[in-house]
């Protein structure tokens, strides 16, 4: 297998598309696009297991770094930035167990790997950068912005007398 590179290009202005300009949504696009490689290549018992998680943590990782992008305090932005993070690590267990098991050869293991490191390290970049701007903070202060929870209230008996 050969280290595969997302085919995506933009239709903006560079330096002017918002998360599609950062180095770490292209790398997460680039696991993504090998995360979906390896999961062709499984074997048809894998179908409901190691296929489905794979593919599905390694969207995760680009869809929370832009959702995380267009939220407005930096403590919003923070908590989507580390779900990009857990998802791509558990997309890199997935690389591991997918080696482990002798799906994938070592070599190409190797590059995913390091991929994946890289991803993770640019992604940690832009989560410092964002705790050191602490964008929001001057309108909202440094609290977690959040909606008011409704207050449900379920009451067992009531419905199962209308089943």
């Amino acid at each position: 297998m050969e280290l595969l590179r997302a085919k995506y290009a933009s239709p903006g202005e560079s330096g002017k598309r918002g998360f599609e300009d950062l180095d770490c949504y292209k790398l997460a696009l680039d696991v993504m696009v090998n995360a979906h490689q390896v999961a062709k290549t499984l074997p048809a018992d894998e179908k409901f297991d190691l296929v489905q998680q794979i593919r599905r943590c390694s969207k995760s990782v680009p869809a929370n770094i832009a959702e995380g992008y267009g939220r407005y305090h930096y403590l919003d932005t923070l908590r989507f930035y580390a779900i990009a993070r857990g998802s791509l690590n558990e997309t890199l267990n997935h690389f591991i167990t997918a080696n482990v098991l002798g799906y994938i050869d070592q070599k190409y293991f190797e590059q995913v790997y390091e991929l994946t490191r890289q991803a993770e390290r640019t992604l940690n970049g832009i989560i410092n950068y964002v705790r050191t701007k602490k964008s929001g903070s001057n309108l909202f202060g440094d609290k977690l912005v959040k909606e008011e929870s409704p207050g449900y209230v379920f009451d067992a008996v009531q419905f199962l007398e209308h089943e």
